[in-house]
C-alpha cells in the first residue's frame, strides 16, 4: 500500500478560487483603445517569437557574447517586440514600470509549456494589438495555464476588437467564442452580446500621442520596405503581414 501526502494538480486547486482571480484581473488589465486597433493591428510585421534578430542595419545577425567563454551565440526575438509594440499602443509614458508583464491573449494552450505555440510565432499575431494586455507580473501565470481565464480574456477581447484569432491552432476556440458562448464567471463590466459597446475599465484612451506612435511606426515599416541596403529585413513576410490586416501604410501619416 502506498503512503504519502497526495498533491492535487495545481489548477484543479485553484478553480474554486476562479472569481476571486478574475476580479483581480478585471482590476488591473490594461487595454489597448479599439481605435488604436483598428488604425494599425500589427505593430512589428518583421517578427516573431523565436524569429532570428539583426543588427539596426539589417546586415549581420545579432549575437550575444557569454563573459565565461568568449562564445557568441545568435540572438532570437522574445518577446521585446511585443512589450514595445503594446507600450506604444497603450501610449504609456514610463514604458518600463516594474513588475508589469505583457500577456499574449491567444498564445500558450499547454499548460506544461512543452509545446511551442503557433499563434505567438505567427508575424501576423505576435504583436497584434488585440492579442496582448498588460498585467502586473503576479498574475501573469494565470493567464498562460488557466483555460478559464483564457476562455475569458479571448471573450473580451472579441467583444472589444470584433476579432478572434484565425490561426489553425486554435480554431475549435476561436469558433466557439464566435458563436456567442461566453464564460462562466465573465465579468459583467467586460463587453459581450448583451453590453456591446461597454469597455473593461483600463481601456487605454486613443490618444494623440498613439496616434504619433502609429505615424511613426507606419514611416518605419514604409522605410525599411522601400530601403533595398537593408539586406535581412523580411520584406516578402511583412508584406503578407500587412494584406492580411489590410493595412494602409499611408493612412494617416502626414509626410
Amino acid at each position: 500500500m502506498k503512503s504519502g501526502y497526495h498533491v492535487p494538480d495545481g489548477n484543479e486547486a485553484l478553480r474554486d478560487d476562479i472569481p476571486a482571480i478574475v476580479e483581480l484581473i478585471e482590476r488591473t488589465a490594461l487595454w489597448v483603445h479599439p481605435d488604436t486597433f483598428r488604425a494599425l493591428p500589427v505593430w512589428a510585421p518583421h517578427t516573431a517569437r523565436g524569429m532570428p534578430l539583426y543588427n539596426a542595419a539589417w546586415t549581420n545577425p545579432a549575437t550575444n557574447t557569454r563573459r565565461s567563454t568568449g562564445i557568441k551565440s545568435d540572438k532570437f526575438e522574445g518577446n521585446v517586440a511585443a512589450i514595445k509594440a503594446l507600450t506604444g499602443a497603450l501610449g504609456v509614458s514610463n514604458p518600463k514600470p516594474k513588475h508589469w508583464t505583457v500577456c499574449h491573449i491567444w498564445g500558450y494552450d499547454d499548460p506544461s509549456f512543452s509545446a511551442r505555440s503557433g499563434v505567438v510565432q505567427d508575424p501576423k499575431y505576435f504583436s497584434c494589438v488585440a492579442n496582448m494586455i498588460w498585467l502586473p507580473t503576479a498574475l501573469k501565470g494565470f493567464t498562460d495555464v488557466l483555460p478559464e481565464i483564457k476562455a475569458m480574456l479571448r471573450t473580451c477581447s472579441f467583444y472589444l476588437y470584433g476579432w478572434a484569432c484565425e490561426h489553425h491552432s486554435v480554431a475549435a476556440d476561436a469558433d466557439e467564442i464566435r458563436s456567442g458562448y461566453i464564460p462562466a464567471h465573465y465579468p459583467e463590466a467586460w463587453p459581450s452580446p448583451k453590453r456591446p459597446s461597454i469597455r473593461p475599465a483600463n481601456t487605454a484612451p486613443y490618444s494623440e500621442k498613439v496616434m504619433r506612435e502609429i505615424a511613426k511606426r507606419k514611416r518605419t515599416i514604409a522605410n525599411c520596405l522601400e530601403d533595398a541596403e537593408l539586406t535581412h529585413y523580411p520584406r516578402e513576410m511583412v508584406r503578407q503581414v500587412l494584406e492580411f490586416w489590410k493595412i494602409d501604410l499611408g493612412a494617416g501619416v502626414q509626410q
